[in-house]
């Protein structure tokens, strides 16, 4: 008999079959490296100043910065077994609460990157896009509600009904998952929501007062602390101008940038590569 041919290469190869589940490109599985994460993160930290601004603008509660509105709450459960006072909730109170429920809430979505990798591009694009739908969302509600922007007096706020509670809780949901996600990443740009603890490393900082050379622990800090600053200064003049709900979209608009923007930070190298 004949000696029979070796199989060529190919013919081990298993055809792909109709009806296979989606493929997740190799590239999208990758860690980025959070070195070289800078300008989305300073990003980040720019979109909270801005969208920070446009709450405490309407109503003095800042989505982003749950500490107040915790204390704001204990208050408000205090004077409630105080004798003589009134044991209302104010509406204060109200937005309060409907800001740092929404908050913990978005935050809690962040389980969902804990299980894609929370260093992900995939997770990093998947969540940002989240934050832009959570804003958009926002934009449209409080555009519905027909309220104001800017109120002049703390007993007077611009957001009172319904829908703007539900624009509120919106924005602060946002707030909350890009939190987490900014820690997971793990840089000098800490939550990107808080600076309260990058303020006070930034002062500690041993090389703080060497300004001859680069120094990324303090470089990185002072940007982020700028970029917040900056996006609150600018939210705060288009408030005048052209409304929440407008002002919104544009934050909308600035979270897809930063959503296409992860797609091109460089994958973390693996020791020994």
């Amino acid at each position: 008999m004949a000696p029979e041919l070796p199989r060529p290469a190919s013919a081990d190869q298993q055809a792909p079959t109709r009806g296979s589940p989606f493929v997740i490109p190799q590239y999208l599985k990758e860690d980025i490296d959070p070195a070289q994460s800078t300008w989305p993160l300073a990003a980040y930290c720019f979109i909270t100043g801005w969208i920070d601004v446009t709450s405490f603008s309407a109503v003095f509660v800042w989505c982003a910065f749950q500490t107040g509105n915790t204390l704001q709450l204990g208050l408000a459960l205090a004077r409630t077994f105080s004798p003589g006072e009134d044991r209302s909730w104010h509406i204060a109170d109200r937005q309060a609460l409907t800001s740092l429920l929404t908050f913990l809430f978005g935050a809690f979505l962040g389980r969902i990157g804990d299980r894609i990798g929370a260093k992900t591009r995939l997770w990093l694009v998947l969540g940002t896009f989240l934050q832009a739908l959570f804003t958009m969302a926002g934009a449209i509600v409080l555009w519905r509600s027909g309220q104001g922007s800017v109120a002049s007096d703390r007993g007077d706020p611009s957001w009172t009904n319904a829908l703007s509670y539900v624009g509120l809780g919106f924005i602060s949901a946002s707030m909350g998952l890009q939190g987490i996600m900014g820690k997971r990443i793990n840089t000098q740009f800490a939550t990107s929501i808080v600076l309260t603890t990058v303020w006070c490393e930034l002062m500690a900082d041993p090389k703080l007062f060497n300004l001859r050379q680069i120094v990324t622990t303090r470089d990185h800090k002072v940007l982020g602390i700028f970029a917040l600053f900056l996006g609150g200064f600018l939210s705060r003049a288009a408030l005048q101008s052209i409304g929440t709900p407008a002002a919104l979209g544009i934050g909308c608009g600035v979270r897809v940038l930063i959503t296409i923007s992860w797609l091109f930070v460089p994958a973390k190298v693996k020791a020994g590569k």
